[in-house]
């Protein structure tokens, strides 16, 4: 897997279903640890709560995946809000949705749907981020030829890092292997072999969709 989606921060959404109150929240997290210790933070904000279902979706190429009805009628709450995180493409993300009973049962229906429900708005809530796994590639050139770069650079829309200047330009791009070979062939040519290329391998990048 070369690209896939996430959060960038916490992000709360609400529903009122037959007077029960369904509160989303949704939180970044990059392994399990993080995910159990979230949700244990949820159920200790929401300790009045009848119930706080959870789901969570880490890693990219063979995610975990793991949800937890917590104490709802078996795969009317937890499940149903994985299936909204998976069909959303978002990974590295967990989702607790607090019920506050409003004593008027829901069926198991109308659960599924009220926690799906709750999952989306929260999605809906959220800023989401696109993450790419990129070339990761530094120039150092000098001052007339970082203006050729820099304006190629711009022409062909590419990611690139803040320029650290000195006796010297150094920037460091994130690219696609094509943005990379075009970019390195005419940083090539435009300055006669003498750009400076290292190398830094690839690494996933974060950008706003």
């Amino acid at each position: 897997m070369t690209e896939y989606k996430t959060i960038q921060q916490e992000a709360t959404g609400e529903i009122t279903e037959k007077k029960s109150r369904f509160i989303a929240t949704l939180r970044p997290v990059s392994s399990e640890e993080e995910a159990l210790a979230f949700i244990a933070e949820m159920k200790k904000k929401y300790w009045d709560a009848r119930h706080n279902c959870s789901a969570y979706i880490i890693g990219t190429d063979k995610p975990l995946e793991r949800c937890s009805d917590d104490g709802e009628p078996s795969r009317t709450a937890g499940m149903p809000m994985l299936e909204v995180l998976k069909g959303s493409g978002l990974s590295n993300v967990c989702a607790v949705v607090t019920r506050y009973f409003g004593g008027i049962l829901l069926g198991t229906g109308g659960l599924v749907r009220a926690y799906q429900t709750a999952t989306a708005e929260g999605i809906k809530n959220s800023v989401i981020l696109t993450c790419k796994y990129l070339n990761r590639i530094k120039l150092t050139l000098d001052y007339n030829a970082y203006g050729k770069v820099q304006y190629y650079a711009v022409s062909e829309h590419l990611s690139m890092d803040e320029p650290v200047f000195s006796d010297s330009v150094s920037v460091t791009f994130s690219l696609s292997d094509e943005e990379r070979g075009k970019l390195l062939s005419y940083a090539t040519e435009a300055t006669s072999g003498k750009a400076g290329i290292e190398d830094l391998g690839k690494s996933w990048v974060t950008v706003l969709t």
